[in-house]
């Protein structure tokens, strides 16, 4: 059962959330398979196009069969009505670009995870007095480790992952980490235009096992 502790879990035991978007769904599909075989067990597609609904679908239907350990959850949502259509498709939980209070409660309704992006100590504020289970920094190169570290005593017990900008290479990881984050969202950075129109399944795999083990070492 894929409960909203067990997501917020999964993220938190991996320690990165790998997300992506790519047109083409059968691509989608091999790019989750090639992140699962190097060991992801958590991630995010992302609301980034025209189909993305339609590839959710096709990639939550393969999932009944393989990779049924796999979490897999969908991004840039900023409506109820987009909510509602990728919970209905199978969404093991829900992330935001923004704070959006009438998403969060449909989410919260659903008993799933709810992840908003926030940018100011308002909205980190907001989002933490409606239960997120864990704030996205979005973009995370913009507020950058110092930010982190000076507004986590303010929500204690709260939990954030930092999405945009994160570099694959130790001493960004490690001092994400130091600033207090439970967990480092990868988006190009991990999974580049290149990889996904050249279909470099081999060039991603081997890029994953080496963030997941920047990520042991720099917890």
């Amino acid at each position: 059962m894929k409960t909203k502790e067990n997501s917020l879990k999964a993220i938190t035991d991996q320690g990165i959330l790998p997300l992506f978007y790519f047109e083409d769904a059968q691509v989608s599909l091999e790019i989750i398979r090639t992140l699962y075989k190097a060991g992801i067990r958590v991630l995010e597609y992302t609301n980034r196009g025209p189909a993305a609904l339609s590839n959710f679908k096709i990639l939550i239907e393969a999932l009944k069969t393989e990779m049924q350990d796999l979490y897999l959850g969908i991004g840039t949502i900023k409506t109820v009505v987009e909510a509602k259509e990728f919970i209905a498709a199978g969404a093991h939980f829900i992330v935001s670009p923004i704070v959006s209070e009438e998403v969060g409660q449909l989410v919260h309704e659903q008993g799933m995870l709810w992840v908003p992006g926030c940018f100011t100590p308002t909205e980190i504020n907001t989002a933490h007095q409606m239960g997120a289970g864990l704030i996205k920094l979005f973009p995370a190169n913009i507020l950058g480790t110092s930010y982190m570290a000076a507004i986590r005593d303010l929500f204690p017990g709260q939990l954030f992952i930092p999405t945009g900008g994160v570099e694959i290479e130790q001493s960004n990881i490690s001092n994400w980490f130091k600033s207090g984050v439970c967990a480092v969202g990868m988006g190009s950075k991990l999974i580049s235009k290149d990889i996904l129109e050249n279909k470099d399944y081999n060039e991603l795999a081997n890029l994953t096992r080496k963030t997941i083990e920047l990520v042991k070492s720099g917890r």
